[in-house]
């Protein structure tokens, strides 16, 4: 019995949305499966003309904030490391390589060419707003930003090098040497580096989306087809997932819930297994950190393997393995259109 109850509770604290919203999405599911059976020969005008009429769960999420508190002189400082492809092993490859702030945080590859022409196991995450997951990686083995770090730096097929040689390259810089010492008492050390290159990727947050500004009371800043889309979202259960202040990033889940994805896909690998890889405990097999959907208009291909090409196949694939839906062209679209609203603004413009 109290074996159960601890799994009752480990999964309790990964799903705290479910019971948040629950009741809400279930009688929204109700609503919208009685309205797609019903003879209407127009059935996305029906639901269109039926989104005033259902209460949305404005709480699953809430508007990024405008800004953080940071020491400024640290997020200058880490932004710098953050460009510095000293932190290599041959000086070619920086964190921005990788994770283009003019490309939404990624560099639009299923997989990043790291050192040497290597690719990554899986395809490289946003950063813009990585400060508010509640783990980093897909597998989730870092628990912190400063963590996280650690992985690229020392991945051979990434960014190849190691803190004794990036510490050594850096001590050669006066530059830094004076920046470090001016913000931490013992200089140049590798927990400094990942500090100060932590503390610029919290600041990379990207508020004032067009979503955002619907939350905040601006309801003429969603389209028409973007709140049915908004609707749609709820109700067919994608909010289950993809809630908090980052619409995601915030539990791991099983990719293929109903339908078996990695047998369609085929030619699995071992980046496929997900947290079991960390856990080694076989029911995390194919467990990923699910990701933001913030600025996912921006953030192609998707998923962990870079499989779906576009924002429309990526609706489409996880609303068959994910919540066994076969959708309309019309229902991705409104979807999409949703999804487009989360696009946000990174230093006063827009992704």
């Amino acid at each position: 019995m109290n074996e159960l109850l601890a799994k009752v509770r480990n999964w309790y604290k990964q799903r705290p949305a479910w019971f948040i919203g629950g009741a809400l999405l279930l009688l929204s599911i109700v609503f919208f499966a009685v309205l797609q059976n019903s003879p209407s020969d127009n059935a996305r005008q029906s639901r269109l003309a039926a989104i005033n009429q259902v209460k949305l769960d404005y709480g699953i999420t809430q508007p990024l904030p405008e800004q953080v508190e940071l020491n400024a002189e640290k997020v200058a400082l880490g932004e710098r490391l953050f460009r510095d492809p000293r932190l290599s092993g041959n000086d070619t490859v920086s964190c921005a390589s990788c994770h283009n702030l003019q490309l939404g945080g990624v560099d639009g590859l299923a997989h990043s060419v790291g050192i040497n022409g290597g690719l990554s196991a899986v395809n490289a995450p946003t950063v813009f707003n990585s400060g508010f997951n509640f783990v980093q990686f897909w597998d989730g083995r870092a628990a912190t930003l400063e963590e996280q770090i650690d992985g690229p730096v020392n991945n051979p097929k990434e960014m190849g090098s190691n803190w004794q040689q990036v510490i050594g390259k850096l001590n050669q810089d006066k530059t830094y040497l004076t920046q470090f010492r001016h913000l931490y008492s013992v200089g140049i050390s590798p927990g400094n580096i990942k500090d100060a290159i932590a503390t610029f990727e919290r600041s990379l947050i990207t508020p004032n989306s067009r979503f955002d500004q619907f939350l905040r009371g601006n309801k003429a800043a969603l389209s028409e087809q973007a709140q049915n889309g908004f609707v749609l979202f709820q109700s067919y259960g994608c909010a289950s997932c993809h809630q908090g202040i980052n619409l995601g990033g915030n539990m791991f889940e099983k990719m293929g819930l109903l339908g078996d994805y990695f047998a369609d896909r085929g030619n699995e690998t071992e980046a496929d297994i997900g947290r079991f890889q960390v856990t080694r405990n076989p029911e995390h097999m194919h467990e990923f950190k699910v990701p933001s959907l913030r600025n996912v208009a921006r953030t192609a291909p998707y998923f962990h393997d870079g499989n779906a090409q576009t924002l429309q196949q990526a609706v489409a694939t996880m609303a068959r393995y994910q919540l066994g839906r076969n959708l309309t062209s019309d229902e991705i679209a409104d979807i999409c259109a949703f999804l487009e609203s989360l696009t946000g603004e990174y230093q006063g413009k827009s992704l």
